[in-house]
């Protein structure tokens, strides 16, 4: 992914989280800031495949507080995979979320790669994005390494992993579905958003 487009990948998350500022700078993150980055996000440096799960459910409380809010749940499963051709490790993002108010499950996939926030003091963070300009969400880290942020601004979705076009629409960000914080967990929670049989039974041994 070219620097030009992980910087609007980039920029669409920031202006997602209510935090835009006039003059943002974003840059591509240096080899050492992503090897570092890539050991907090799994846990250790990165195998030839390796995933990383991240899981919030709603409680009653939370969305009493938060009643704009669009998303009862949400799932981010991030996967490093070793390219043997180009002989670097390469970042992708799958995500899946269930609507408060509606019924069926809803997933978004796409490539990732490292960007820097430089306004936001040096904060590393996947730029990921969605293929035909589906939009996009950036993910950050807690202090503590043991949450995933996800900002959003809009990226497509799809219904019940149905990628075509009768089923496709847009999460988009409102009032409270901006900015998500979910919680690391083993990587088999995340095996709903995994269709693959091979690459399935591979993450339910983590």
């Amino acid at each position: 992914m070219k620097l030009p487009v992980i910087v609007a990948l980039g920029l669409a998350a920031l202006t997602s989280a209510g935090d835009a500022q006039d003059d943002i700078h974003i840059r591509e993150a240096t080899k050492a800031e992503a090897e570092a980055f890539s050991e907090r996000a799994f846990a250790g440096p990165p195998g030839r495949k390796t995933y990383a799960c991240f899981v919030r459910r709603y409680d009653a409380d939370h969305l009493a507080r938060h009643p704009k809010q669009k998303v009862a749940a949400m799932k981010l499963l991030m996967t490093a995979e070793y390219d043997n051709e180009v002989k670097e490790l390469r970042y992708s993002f799958r995500l899946g979320f269930k609507y408060r108010h509606r019924s069926g499950d809803f997933d978004s996939s796409g490539s990732c790669n490292h960007v820097v926030f430089e306004d936001n003091g040096n904060e590393v963070r996947f730029g990921c994005g969605v293929d035909c300009e589906g939009g996009s969400i950036g993910v950050a880290l807690s202090k503590d390494d043991k949450s995933a942020i996800v900002r959003l601004a809009r990226v497509r979705v799809w219904q019940n992993n149905k990628p075509d076009d009768d089923a496709e629409e847009s999460l988009v960000a409102g009032a409270d579905d901006g900015i998500f914080r979910l919680d690391r967990t083993e990587s088999r929670d995340c095996a709903s958003l995994v269709t693959d049989r091979g690459e399935l039974a591979a993450l339910r041994r983590k």
